[in-house]
């Protein structure tokens, strides 16, 4: 019989004592104790097994957990007869950031402050015990929700402290999705004042610490060294490129095997591969997203397990109000395409909408794409990676945003897509109009909007929303050209019996100097089109020319004009 494979269980206590199906991954313990980096920082996407490792952490090396060696028996820690010593003796301060997601850094900062002050809620017993002088203790009382940022930032350094003294041991630090409130300040727009009190936090806790033995952070991003570690030169950073802890977090594809054999689900293990493999951790290729098998296990079905549950806010921010670049590049990466570019795993929030780089380094680390290979260039001592989309659940997901995009701002999007196909021009101009209207701000809202760049924004945004509708029916390929508007779209019926007309677009914005009203812009465009003789492919492929409709799109503003 195989074990139940629960969903969600990130107490590892819990996960070993319902025998819940686990996946041995405590050679983690030795590899980060004999590493002697004081304080480390591991980046994984969401829903990577880190706060169950954080979890296994604690269980092993707590206080809270003495004489409880039974959790690690038969695991591979356990065979190592010095580690078994080493259980259950250590003060561990455990803390996540995980659901600090709050609009205001008010909000935000009552929850850090909750989070915080219930560590020294948990310790009362600490002022009892002798070892706190009558000034201390008056500090452990200020400790509460209403503390001034003052107390909050330098709390886990005094705690620290006081159980080192009350112990007779230094103090283990675990700091799980510490760049949750980064993240949400950056969405939200209270990003410096985060900033501000992280940095003071993170220097009294891991930098002027003398009371800790050795610390664990975890999260998805490496936030930049001058934002909150610019004092922190005690810290190792394990990211998705590094080889140590590789294959720590994620499953391989042993792991995978292993289990599909033990749920009797191994025929299906080529699908379960093109669905949920496609990471790569340091020189480990084949990995896996937990989360994804884990379901699968439990309901012996594929779905976008892992993708739905992700944190998608900023990534669909960034993609829908990036320029034209950005969507052209998802437009291909969507097509299986690949994106080459220099990564920078540090990433600067500042520079994300600046920067296309950025956004693509977030991309990786967030585990939405793939290192495909990569390249050192010598001259200027970069890497060049090849990057795609992770995997078939990660497509699904962007296409199923993409979507979103227009369905839920603008609810004439699906009139239009059935105009089109009717070869209605009147009701097009109609819902094209109401369109545009409805989601240009939805677009537009990128620092360096202006007359010009919002209209090209817009529609290529409408573009990637086209290539997802119609992608089921349609062959969508477009020609690009630079300046302000070109952009042709091809849209090829799959079966000729059901669809049978395809169609050319051909978009335009209006200029004052060349064009008197919008139909001199729709007439260049269609112009445009027979004189560089677009239709030629399809003819070539064996479609009438009846059967061929052809449409000049005009934008001026968020006005726009079909013919």
């Amino acid at each position: 019989m195989p074990r139940k494979a629960g969903i969600g269980i990130q107490s590892f206590e819990k996960m070993i004592q319902i025998n819940n199906f686990y996946v041995d991954k405590t050679r983690f313990i030795k590899e980060w104790w004999e590493n002697h980096d004081e304080v480390t920082l591991i980046t994984r996407p969401r829903r990577f097994g880190k706060t169950l490792n954080m979890s296994m952490l604690e269980c092993f090396f707590s206080t809270e957990y003495a004489g409880q060696g039974e959790l690690f028996e038969g695991l591979h820690i356990w065979k190592e007869e010095t580690y078994r010593a080493m259980q259950g003796i250590y003060p561990v301060l455990s803390l996540s950031f995980a659901n600090v997601k709050e609009n205001t850094y008010a909000k935000a900062k009552i929850q850090i402050f909750q989070i915080l002050s219930d560590l020294y809620a948990k310790r009362q017993y600490l002022k009892e015990s002798g070892v706190l002088i009558e000034q201390e203790k008056n500090y452990f009382d200020r400790i509460s929700e209403q503390m001034t940022e003052t107390d909050a930032s330098i709390c886990l350094h005094k705690l620290c402290d006081f159980m080192q003294r009350y112990y007779g041991k230094k103090v283990i630090v675990l700091l799980d999705e510490y760049d949750t409130p980064m993240q949400e300040a950056y969405v939200n727009g209270y990003w410096d004042e985060m900033v501000t009190f992280m940095k003071n936090l993170f220097h009294a806790t891991f930098k002027t610490n003398p009371f800790m033995e050795k610390a664990i952070m975890t999260g998805i991003t490496r936030v930049s060294k001058e934002s909150i570690f610019s004092d922190l030169n005690n810290l190792a950073v394990i990211t998705l490129t590094s080889n140590k802890y590789a294959d720590v977090f994620g499953f391989t594809q042993k792991e995978v095997s292993d289990a599909l054999q033990e749920f009797g689900l191994s025929d299906m293990e080529d699908q379960v591969k093109e669905w949920y493999d496609g990471f790569t951790f340091g020189n480990i290729t084949g990995i896996y997203n937990p989360w994804s098998i884990i379901n699968f296990l439990s309901e012996n079905k594929l779905s976008t397990y892992w993708a739905n549950t992700s944190s998608n806010n900023l990534v669909s921010k960034l993609i829908r109000e990036g320029s034209k670049e950005v969507k052209m590049i998802m437009e291909d990466l969507l097509e299986d395409g690949v994106l080459k570019t220099n990564i920078d795993e540090q990433v600067v929030f500042s520079q994300l909408l600046n920067d296309e780089d950025a956004i693509w380094s977030l991309l990786l680390a967030s585990g939405y794409l793939k290192i495909d290979s990569c390249i050192f260039d010598s001259n200027t001592g970069l890497y060049e990676y090849a990057l795609r989309l992770t995997n078939k659940e990660v497509k699904i997901m962007f296409r199923s945003h993409i979507q979103s995009w227009f369905k839920n701002y603008s609810p004439s999007y699906n009139d239009f897509i059935k105009a089109l196909l009717q070869d209605d021009k009147k009701a097009m101009n109609h819902y094209m109009n109401k369109v545009a209207l409805d989601t240009f701000s939805f677009f537009d809202t990128g620092n360096k909007s202006s007359k010009y760049t919002e209209p090209e924004r817009f529609y290529h945004g409408f573009v990637l929303g086209l290539m997802v509708e119609l992608r089921d029916r349609y062959v969508i390929t477009s020609n690009r050209e630079s300046g302000f508007g070109r952009y042709d779209i091809v849209l090829n019926p799959k079966n000729y019996t059901t669809d049978k007309n395809a169609a050319i677009i051909e978009f335009k914005v209006y200029d004052a100097e060349d064009e008197e009203t919008l139909k001199d812009t729709v007439d260049a465009a269609l112009s445009q089109i027979k004189e560089k003789r677009y239709k030629a492919a399809l003819l070539a492929e064996g479609i009438d020319a009846e059967h061929i409709k052809t449409y000049g799109f005009a934008f001026q503003g968020k006005k726009v004009l079909i013919g």
